[in-house]
């Protein structure tokens, strides 16, 4: 090792440590702990898949988990194949009959959407669930399938310690408002443009 590349490592090694005592005193100014309100939305893929990802940290904590999912219907996915196997710690609730393209009927899909939201407020009052993951309830909440008012207040009267993540794109803003973490996925390029449909492992 040259001289060079002495000092060059020693200059790093100082300006590391400058940000490590930086880093150090913000990280032990966060001292609360709380359950989190958690929203993904955005035009870009990737909202429920991140969604799931936090299910599968939670279940590797040993912890429980509920999923209701509000829109995608019976069609077998392999995040639902995993969660199958672990019975002790997940609730599964799919409520949605698939796109208001494919049932083509509102009166139905309002249904759908009101039974899946009683089930949702069943699983905010469990008292030993961790995680709740309400998949797709931003599509029902703009298409007014359900009350913005009503769902917001449910949200907000949760337990104290209970995590709840909302997907689906297009979040209205009173969600936003309310929620503690809020991801936007930005769309810049999807293979379906292309005519690639949905595949095996990627999109179910």
């Amino acid at each position: 090792m040259t001289t060079a590349d002495t000092d060059i490592n020693d200059a790093h090694r100082e300006k590391m440590a400058k940000i490590k005592a930086v880093k150090d005193r913000i990280y032990a100014s966060k001292t609360k702990e709380k359950g989190l309100l958690i929203v993904h939305t955005g035009t870009g893929k990737g909202k429920s898949t991140a969604a799931f990802g936090l299910v599968m940290r939670t279940l590797g904590h040993g912890l429980k988990v509920g999923v209701v999912q509000f829109v995608k219907g019976r069609r077998e996915t392999g995040e639902r194949q995993i969660l199958e196997k672990f019975p002790d710690l997940v609730t599964v609730k799919v409520m949605g009959e698939g796109f208001t393209w494919e049932t083509q009927d509102r009166e139905r899909d309002i249904a759908a959407a009101k039974a899946a939201w009683d089930e949702a407020v069943a699983m905010m009052a469990a008292p030993d669930l961790h995680l709740l993951l309400l998949d797709e309830l931003n599509i029902v909440l703009r298409k007014d399938y359900l009350s913005i008012d009503n769902v917001v207040d449910g949200l907000l009267a949760k337990r104290a310690d209970l995590h709840v993540v909302v997907t689906g794109r297009n979040a209205k803003p009173e969600l936003i408002e309310a929620a503690d973490l809020v991801t936007e996925m930005t769309l810049v390029k999807h293979p379906f443009r292309d005519g690639v449909k949905a595949q095996l492992g990627i999109e179910f």
